[in-house]
């Protein structure tokens, strides 16, 4: 994974790296309060020894040298830290002594430093002092030759003891730099990994590469258009209908040579917004100037009539069971060029019905009477009913919503269409979230007309069934024998 996608992840999940942050600087700051402090008290020796001319001393600095690593141990070893303890009484016991005293040494150099930690500044403070007298009697009775004469090292304290006047322990400012640091690298490890670990959808080149298809559309997601779901009245003028025309200026010339007349509108799961999109599109063609006949062929759940405001009573399943012409059952809506066929009664056996022959002739005939003919199909993870109807149009629209639809799913309805030959147009991300940037360049350059205007009267919005029958069988007939002229 490249570090583009790293940075990518990061930004898309950028409210795990906050919440980590924000966690590793409540438990440090809880550390921090509840922390007792500790102070430091430390005493400098210097080591050194007679010696006569420049070879003597060269010499005698390097034995004294590795002397001081071995005063280093006996300033932490058991013997001193007992006769620290047995003399004077300090409410320690030797091995709490000697947890406290650590030692350094500077390479290079006779100097021989100890530091004392301890809650108690009084008491780090006499520890050392203790310390220091008790090392450097220990010392000298080491050092003593047999015959009772002082040995060849002398040890002299050159600083101290003394105590820091200010704790050592906790640093706020090191403890909330350090808490941030790590906060920060946990943070971004698990928006990375969240990021690796989420299988849905969550961009438009996702779905490109996921489908292996032209990414046709991308619909914003708006809060309104659950209850204003079709593109008419103030809607027209959204930044969702400006992204419908374009998906429409995008299918138009997908293939020029070959174009689609018959396009069946299909998704991989329920609820991605298939059938809204279809609306949408058949009123963005129908605005266009283009003969459109919208066709609900999700026999289990249509809805096409629902937000058409249209009669759902009568319509494709009537006509495939030869009740009816399918003249008698097509509606106008609006006052745009665009017919509907509703879905009709709820067949037992949608399956079969939508590949029947008399499927086939219908889609044949409604080729020849409209420019193009929108068909709404049922989820193809679902049901195979989508795919039956598919694979009888020119080609099929692809929509999946973003974060919902995982990228297994995609890729499965997309293979479900490649084996039986059909044409994928491409795909549609729909619900897709889109940068304020380009929301705003759209409200800042789009043109409002004087009257606010929708492009259907209000008293033709969809709450008001605004649908336009046409009376009479024989009208029917000769709208549809209109429309293929």
């Amino acid at each position: 994974m490249d570090l583009y996608r790293q940075l990518r992840l990061v930004r898309q999940h950028w409210w795990i790296v906050l919440l980590t942050v924000m966690v590793a600087l409540g438990i440090t700051a809880l550390v921090t309060v509840r922390a007792q402090p500790r102070y430091v008290a430390s005493v400098t020796f210097f080591v050194t020894t007679p010696s006569q001319g420049v070879t003597d001393a060269y010499q005698g600095g390097l034995f004294l040298q590795q002397r001081v690593k071995s005063y280093a141990e006996l300033l932490t070893s058991d013997r001193l830290a007992q006769s620290v303890v047995a003399e004077n009484p300090i409410g320690l016991t030797a091995e709490e002594v000697q947890r406290r005293v650590s030692t350094s040494t500077e390479t290079g150099t006779v100097l021989l430093r100890a530091s004392v930690t301890d809650t108690d500044q009084n008491r780090a403070l006499k520890v050392t002092e203790l310390l220091s007298a008790k090392f450097v009697e220990l010392v000298q009775k080491v050092e003593t030759t047999q015959d009772g004469k002082a040995g060849p090292i002398k040890i002299e304290v050159v600083s101290g003891p003394r105590v820091s006047p200010t704790p050592v322990s906790p640093q706020p400012v090191r403890n909330f730099a350090v808490g941030t640091l790590l906060g920060l690298l946990a943070g971004v490890s698990l928006a990375i990994l969240r990021g690796l670990a989420d299988v849905r959808l969550r961009d438009a080149a996702g779905l490109q590469r996921t489908t292996g298809s032209p990414l046709l559309g991308e619909i914003p997601f708006e809060s309104t258009a659950k209850s204003e779901p079709l593109i008419v009245g103030d809607a027209a003028n959204s930044a969702r209908a400006e992204a419908v025309r374009k998906l429409r200026t995008n299918l138009r010339f997908v293939d020029v040579h070959e174009p689609a007349r018959v396009i069946a509108v299909t998704s991989a799961l329920q609820g991605e917004g298939k059938t809204t999109l279809s609306c949408n599109l058949a009123i963005a063609l129908a605005e266009a100037g283009w003969r459109v006949l919208l066709v609900d062929a999700d026999l289990r759940r249509p809805k096409v009539a629902d937000y058409l405001g249209l009669d759902a009573g009568i319509g494709l399943t009537d006509v495939l069971v030869g009740d009816v012409q399918v003249g008698d059952v097509v509606q106008r809506w609006g006052d745009k060029s665009l017919l509907v066929l509703p879905s009709g009664s709820a067949p037992p056996n949608p399956s079969e019905l939508l590949g029947s022959k008399a499927m086939a002739d219908l889609l044949l005939a409604l080729r020849e009477s409209a420019d193009i003919v929108i068909i709404d199909t049922a989820p193809l993870l679902a049901v195979t009913d989508g795919v039956v109807v598919a694979v009888q149009a020119d080609g099929a629209l692809l929509v999946s919503q973003q974060g919902r639809t995982s990228r297994t799913q995609v890729a499965a309805a997309a293979r479900s269409l490649n084996s039986v030959s059909v044409r994928l147009l491409g795909c549609v991300l729909n619900m897709a979230k889109v940068a304020k940037a380009e929301a705003y360049q759209y409200e800042a350059y789009r043109v409002v007309t004087a009257t606010g205007t929708p492009d259907v009267p209000a008293d033709r919005a969809p709450s008001a069934r605004h649908a336009e029958r046409i009376d009479g069988p024989g009208d029917r007939t000769q709208e549809l024998t209109r429309l293929s002229r």
